[in-house]
């Protein structure tokens, strides 16, 4: 077996942060379509506060580029991307469609979903077969009119088509999915591969791998939410060295002594990360902080999201975002916004870091993230500690 690499933490993060684009300028490069292709998966979400996450993942690295244009490089026609169960609901790029059979075939062996498969399956295919791209508007809609998951027959048909692959979404308007048909999207040489469930996890296992730059098992096995005879498969393209990846053994990360505690790119490690680090607000949902326990190891971060916390228990606020500078994530915000003010409902610094060392940090990440949704003005409610509240609000428009 080969001998693992030892690597640092500092050393773990700087390639885990080039790696997630956002060290170095090279990351730039290519714009939207690049940076997913970079990540291999932007996770999808409802909650839209300053933007909706997949926006927010493309600012973060990219810097001020235009909303619009963030929708048109996912969505458009002829599809450059497509949704679909990664580590969670994702924008996936197209040319990834292949390495999800073994998911699609593990749908149609389970004959189930969230809810029941409606009878009527084979009649919505038609539908979208002759009538072309539809929503679920128009086949009835998605609700029942009870809960949010008290979803209509329609729209758990549909869904259960996308997960079995016979539709796709690969455009949203107004949010809602355009459903249709995978032959009428997916280019014909991505359809003809037919993978085996051992070749899709190995190809995706190095997708992660590269995505995140530096891993352990419970990363790559969080990225790609595997678990049983998939996560198995995992296990052996790891130690039989098929994933591509190198094994290294990252000094503070759990593990065996003497023995690879984790595994890298083996393109990441051979140069060392350089360049500017970027600062900015992240994403609850980007991929560098997705799996928390990961953020805590790599980072020192312990973070919990609080909108599903009950108000009076929460401690950071709503939808809090945690502030990446210097390489680090030194605090985090509960952004919100009236009109054309960004309004920091709380700005919480890192336990034992200098108020005058980052507030500068803190305060580009604002501006810098007003400016980009279209506000003029920035303002400060509450801070942890207290003093950066008048230093904050001192420069009082975008800069």
């Amino acid at each position: 077996m080969t001998t693992p690499t030892d690597l640092t933490t500092d050393e773990a993060r700087r390639i885990i942060l080039r790696s997630q684009g956002l060290l170095g300028a090279d990351a730039r490069k290519g714009g939207v379509h690049s940076m997913l292709r970079r990540l291999g998966a932007v996770q999808l979400d409802t909650i839209s506060v300053l933007a909706r996450s997949h926006e927010l993942v493309a600012y973060a690295r990219l810097g001020a580029v235009g909303r619009s244009k963030v929708e048109r490089a996912y969505w458009h026609n002829p599809a450059q991307s497509f949704e679909y169960w990664c580590h969670a609901a994702c924008i996936l790029p197209i040319e990834h469609w292949p390495l999800y059979a073994f998911r699609r075939r593990a749908y149609r062996e389970r004959k189930f979903r969230w809810h029941e498969v409606p009878d009527n399956v084979e009649k919505l295919l038609d539908q979208v077969r002759e009538s072309g791209p539809l929503m679920t508007s128009d086949v009835g809609g998605a609700k029942n009119g009870g809960p949010w998951w008290d979803w209509s027959d329609s729209k758990i048909g549909l869904e259960w088509l996308l997960d079995i692959g016979e539709l796709v979404c690969s455009r949203r308007v107004g949010w809602r999915r355009v459903y249709d048909l995978a032959d009428r999207v997916v280019p014909a040489g991505l359809l003809a591969e037919d993978l085996t469930d051992e070749e899709c996890i190995v190809r995706l296992a190095a997708i992660a791998g590269r995505s995140l730059g530096v891993a352990n098992r419970t990363d790559l096995i969080d990225f790609l939410r595997l678990k049983g005879r998939f996560a198995a498969i995992l296990d052996e393209a790891l130690l039989s060295g098929a994933a591509g990846l190198t094994p290294v053994t990252v000094a503070g990360w759990p593990g065996k002594k003497g023995q690879a505690n984790a595994w890298a790119d083996p393109a990441a490690l051979e140069s060392e990360p350089r360049g500017r680090h970027r600062t900015t607000l992240v994403s609850p949902f980007d991929s560098l902080i997705w799996h928390r326990g990961r953020t805590e190891r790599v980072f020192g971060f312990t973070y919990t999201l609080e909108l599903y916390v009950p108000k009076h228990k929460r401690v950071h606020g709503y939808f809090t975002m945690p502030v990446l500078a210097g390489g680090r994530l030194i605090g985090r915000v509960d952004p919100a916004r009236e009109g054309a003010t960004l309004v920091a409902r709380q700005v919480s610094l890192e336990p034992g870091l200098s108020p005058a060392k980052w507030a500068d940090a803190l305060a580009d990440a604002l501006w810098s993230a007003a400016e980009w949704v279209g506000c003029d003005a920035v303002r400060v409610e509450r801070a942890d500690p207290p003093e950066l509240v008048p230093i904050l609000n001192a420069a009082g428009t975008v800069k």
